[in-house]
């Protein structure tokens, strides 16, 4: 069996990876339950170049970031100067993080918990969660549903999956090939990377598959009650044709 799953540098790369996601749809659920909580304490999970965390701070919202992807806690923290925010940015692994103070407010966006690809991990991660938020805090993740269709005809051949140019004048081309694991719900996801025409390499973006009853019960065995399950970031109710699991836990 396979264990050599991971993200590849590339992708990592703070440019490409801002220029692949520039999308903000998220954005207005998190500031939505953001604003219930009178001056919310907050701690982003996994805040990659600050794509939320930088807004939210603009808008007044007391938040920390935590990576644990050197490059792109960099190119957060310049952003953040730029900007003129004084946000504290730390380094470090969300399944063993160790933070001297609780928050309000605990959210992990944008996917991240398909890239903790053994139980332990997870459940080491929520243990973390739980260790940081205050009593009658709320905690809020997204994540994939995983669509069988999808990763079945995504087997069958290589598909274009992406092509933009980077702030640093790169023209990038990502074609992505798959292989679904059975035993471990891993779907080995291979991006082939054309930069400015020719060939550059073959970078592994690797993610767990969470389904839907299995996730809900990792999260109330470890302790959350879930207030809210939704299926899109307009507050759509879960339902066999969601995309996303959403969710607001307690």
């Amino acid at each position: 069996m396979n264990t050599d799953y991971k993200v590849g540098d590339l992708i990592y790369d703070a440019n490409i990876y801002d220029g692949l996601n520039t999308f903000l749809d998220d954005l207005q659920f998190y500031t939505k339950w953001l604003s219930r909580i009178k001056d919310a304490k907050t701690l982003e999970l996994g805040c990659g170049t600050g794509r939320l965390t930088i807004p939210l701070a603009k808008d007044g919202y007391d938040i920390t970031g935590v990576d644990f992807t050197s490059s792109m806690l960099q190119t957060a923290k310049e952003k953040a100067t730029r900007a003129g925010l004084d946000i504290e940015f730390i380094e470090a692994d969300m399944r063993t993080l160790n933070l001297p103070e609780k928050f309000d407010l605990i959210f992990i966006p944008f996917n991240s918990i398909h890239h903790l690809y053994k139980n332990e991990d997870l459940f080491n991660t929520f243990k973390v969660v739980r260790h940081h938020l205050k009593d009658g805090g709320l905690f809020l993740l997204d994540c994939f549903n995983p669509n069988i269709q999808y990763i079945v005809e995504g087997e069958k051949e290589t598909i274009n999956t992406a092509e933009y140019a980077t702030d640093d004048g790169r023209e990038i081309l990502i074609k992505q090939k798959m292989r679904y694991e059975n035993r471990t719900q891993i779907n080995r996801i291979e991006w082939h990377y054309f930069i400015n025409g020719k060939f550059d390499s073959i970078q592994n973006i690797d993610m767990r598959m969470f389904f839907p009853q299995e996730l809900n019960s990792y999260l109330e065995l470890n302790g959350f009650n879930i207030i809210h399950k939704f299926g899109s970031f307009e507050d759509e109710l879960f339902s066999d044709n969601s995309a996303k699991q959403i969710f607001v836990c307690q």
